[in-house]
Order: structure tokens, then C-alpha cells, then sequence
């Protein structure tokens, strides 16, 4: 006979984790998660408290997935990498962007997170105020690229074509000029990625933040 493995919440909360994954946060129910590991809904309980208490845990797994930004090391490499990282986990997560800042017990994954982001940019001299700042405009800039990012109609260069030309074929010609021009300029240009919109805003985040660093030291 098969010796089944010892649950334990680490277990619980990674397979909500890939069930959220699969079904999306709406459909992950108890009884789903429970199916998923082979037990009673009930006995889930015996290593999460409740609903909630799960939800915590798998943001603060998620937030365990980020690559971590090191304080002492020049700090627009770092909190650069850590918003390419963000981005990317949360694309292999989309269910989590909204919940991200929304827990009230977060756990120490998430706490290490921000602290080393605040302690990333307060190492590099940010005054708190400016920190508090930086770590806000990031963090909004990066959830909602991902919110609108993972929303899209369209993955591939090829749908996007296909999407933006019957879009077009929709109005009559010089109804929208505007649009129309910068969809023929550039939407459809060669080499278009929508993706490549969100290096485009990180740098110009950061380079303001850079001039407000420099002014700050005067």
C-alpha cells in the first residue's frame, strides 16, 4: 500500500497555490483544494484557521517567488530587477495581483519583501518621505501593468495584428485618425510587444526617481 505524504500547511498552501493557478481564485474552494491533496474538506482546517488564513498564505508564497533587491548594491539595478521579477511572478500568478497588498496578517515572506525594498533604497541615502514614495509608484505602476497586461485580448504578434486590423475595419476611414495612426505606426509595426511598454515606464519611474535622489542630496 502506498504510505501517503504527511499534510502540513506548506503542502496545503502550495496546492491552493497551483489550483488558483488552474481555476482561478473565484472556483478554488476548500473542497476543490481538499480533493486536489486527496483528503477531507475538514481536514484542511487542521492547518489553516480559516478561508482567510489560506488567502495569506498563498500571497505570502507568492511574494517568496520575487527575487529580493539587496541593500548596499546600487539601488536603481536592484529595485529594477525586483520589478522585472515582480512582474514576472505575477504572471505566473495573475489571480494574486489584487490580493497583494490587501492582506491585514501578512507573513514573513512578505514582510522580508518590503523591507528590503525600503531598506534597498534607504541604504542608497532615499530620505523616508522620497522611500515611501518610490516604494508606492513602483508597486502601483508594476500591479497594474499586470492587472491590464494579463486582461488583454490578445498574446501573440499575430493576434495582435488580427485584433487591431478588424478593430480598424470596424470604423470608417479618418473616423478616428489618431488611433488609427498609432495603430498603423506602431501597433503594427515590426517587432511590436506590448510587453516591451512596461520597460519603456519602469525606466521613465526611474529615472524621475533618480532626479528627485539627486536633488535630495544637494
Amino acid at each position: 500500500m502506498e504510505k501517503r505524504t504527511r499534510l502540513t500547511r506548506d503542502h496545503v498552501v502550495r496546492a491552493a497555490v497551483a489550483l488558483a493557478d488552474s481555476v482561478g481564485i473565484d472556483s478554488m474552494t476548500m473542497r476543490k483544494l481538499g480533493t486536489e491533496l486527496g483528503v477531507e474538506a475538514m481536514s484542511l482546517y487542521n492547518h489553516v484557521s480559516d478561508k482567510g488564513d489560506l488567502l495569506d498564505g498563498m500571497v505570502d508564497a507568492v511574494f517568496a517567488e520575487i527575487d529580493l533587491p539587496t541593500p548596499g548594491l546600487p539601488w536603481r539595478t536592484e529595485v529594477h530587477a525586483r520589478a522585472v521579477s515582480t512582474r514576472e511572478v505575477l504572471g505566473r500568478h495573475p489571480w494574486a495581483t489584487p490580493l497583494m497588498e490587501s492582506r491585514t496578517t501578512p507573513g514573513p515572506a512578505t514582510l522580508r519583501h518590503h523591507d528590503a525594498v525600503i531598506g534597498t533604497l534607504r541604504a542608497a541615502d532615499f530620505p523616508v518621505a522620497l522611500a515611501a514614495h518610490a516604494f508606492s509608484i513602483m508597486d502601483a505602476y508594476i500591479y497594474g501593468f499586470v492587472l491590464q497586461e494579463v486582461s488583454l485580448p490578445f498574446e501573440t504578434a499575430q493576434e495582435t495584428t488580427e485584433l487591431a486590423k478588424a478593430i480598424m475595419g470596424s470604423f470608417e476611414s479618418g473616423q478616428y485618425p489618431h488611433l488609427a495612426e498609432l495603430t498603423t505606426e506602431h501597433v503594427l509595426a515590426p517587432g511590436y510587444s506590448y510587453a516591451a511598454e512596461f520597460a519603456f515606464g519602469l525606466d521613465l519611474i526611474l529615472d524621475g526617481l533618480e532626479r528627485l535622489h539627486i536633488g535630495s542630496e544637494r
